[in-house]
């Protein structure tokens, strides 16, 4: 672990997109801190495969609107639509400002890929591997600047709340089991979703909830926590771990979904829980344990220039997607729910803020549409820091007894239990 002072102006939990974006569009002057449980670059948003979406043209904003309210059964919160769809080109301006380098066509334009929900191309991508182009660009950025430390496996057991509201977060370094207090005038949470609670997901495992579980000890309100997104393709296996996901956009590019039978079953363009729910039926009709994805209509070239990562791990497993089909399955991927957020990334506590899938704004009501969790997790990322700029400096430096922390492991077993619970209680609602 790096050197972590006592003090600083801006806490970040998380090094994703949406903690790395946050400090990226602080001021040069304030001193801030990144932690992430993990190596840097171990978060779910190196993972996201098919891209991220932009608003093309003015026309185009009224049907980007529809698919992303009809994606999540009208259940979104609309001014949260309109803000993402709006900032959406400027967003994507930033981005190729910090070298990120989407997919263009011979003339130098950018190119568009359509997936499941869109009714048009507004994808941008970089191969199959867009969520790492555009976070390991942030990530170079964020180590150039001189008021960003970075400290890697180092996480927050909670925050510190006084008179000012949030002073900071009780930090622990994992190598030696030192559990401190660092205190800022604001503080971020961005520490990715639910899916290491999960057996099967797409997530990586380390990812726990652990702001969801901070905010249900200290009453910051949270919203949704039953509203959790399976991906409908993942690559089937019956070994233990992290299931590799298959890009919706690879049936945006012609993919079929067959039957034990090798039929076509259902129209794979339809959002994803619309599409996973066609797949479990199916399974329970073949009493299987997956279906078949036929990547061949693809065509060869499309599959090795813009799907490389998924043509060769499906190699690897030992299936060769020109020749024959491959097996998939749903598993978690997405937290719609979390943290409640305005339109700022502002919490219910004071000079607290939340961001990325740790967040719920309500963008994507209660089933999110493909491509659009980058692009959330930047613009929100981008208002917490702006709003951040508001704040003094803090006047209370509340004490933390670090003994009251000693055993994480039942600290997380707890909270764990409690998001359980709060989310079965709120589905119970609805």
């Amino acid at each position: 672990m790096g050197h972590i002072e006592e003090r600083y102006d801006v806490l970040i939990a998380g090094t994703g997109a949406a903690g790395l974006c946050c400090a990226l569009n602080l001021p040069r002057t304030a001193r801030v801190l990144l932690i992430t449980k993990d190596a840097a670059d171990r978060s779910d948003s190196f993972l996201a495969q098919g891209g991220i979406c932009m608003l093309r043209g003015e026309a185009d904003f009224a049907g980007y609107f529809e698919d992303t309210m009809r994606a999540g059964h009208y259940e979104n919160d609309e001014a949260a639509v309109r803000q993402m769809i709006a900032r959406s080109p400027a967003m994507i301006e930033e981005l190729v400002g910090y070298g990120v380098r989407f997919a263009r066509d011979e003339g130098g334009n950018f190119r568009f890929t359509r997936e499941g929900g869109h009714s048009r191309p507004r994808i941008l991508f970089h191969g199959d591997e867009t969520g790492k182009e555009i976070t390991s660009h942030l990530l170079a950025e964020a180590r150039t600047r001189e008021n960003c430390t970075i400290c890697e496996y180092t996480e927050i057991l909670d925050i510190i709340a006084g008179q000012d509201g949030c002073c900071g977060g009780v930090l622990r370094d994992i190598a030696s089991g030192e559990i401190f207090p660092v205190y800022a005038d604001c503080t971020l949470l961005a520490t990715g979703g639910v899916g290491g609670l999960f057996q099967n997901s797409t997530n990586y495992r380390h990812l726990t909830g652990d702001a969801l579980g901070i905010a249900l000890r200290r009453g910051i309100e949270v919203e949704h926590l039953d509203y959790v997104q399976i991906h409908p393709t993942t690559l089937f296996s019956s070994k233990p771990g992290r299931r590799f996901l298959i890009s919706e956009s690879v049936r945006g590019e012609g993919a079929v979904l067959l039957d034990k039978d090798g039929e076509r079953f259902c129209n794979e363009l339809m959002p994803r829980d619309v599409v996973t729910g066609d797949i479990r039926a199916q399974m329970q009709k073949d009493g299987t344990d997956h279906v078949w994805l036929d990547m061949r209509p693809v065509g060869e070239r499309t599959l090795r220039e813009h799907f490389p990562t998924i043509f060769a791990r499906c190699r690897e497993e030992g299936y060769d997607p020109l020749k024959v089909p491959v097996p998939v399955v749903p598993a978690q991927h997405y937290f719609m729910g979390g943290v409640k957020v305005d339109l700022d990334g502002r919490t219910s506590m004071p000079r607290l803020f939340a961001a990325g899938e740790t967040a719920c704004n309500g963008v994507h009501g209660k089933n999110r549409l493909a491509s659009n969790s980058l692009l959330e997790s930047l613009i929100w990322a981008e208002r917490a820091a702006k709003a951040m700029a508001y704040f003094d400096q803090l006047k209370t430096f509340p004490p933390i007894d670090a003994a009251s922390y000693a055993d994480v492991a039942a600290l997380r077993a707890e909270d764990a239990k409690h998001i359980r619970e709060e989310a079965e209680r709120e589905a119970t609602i609805d």
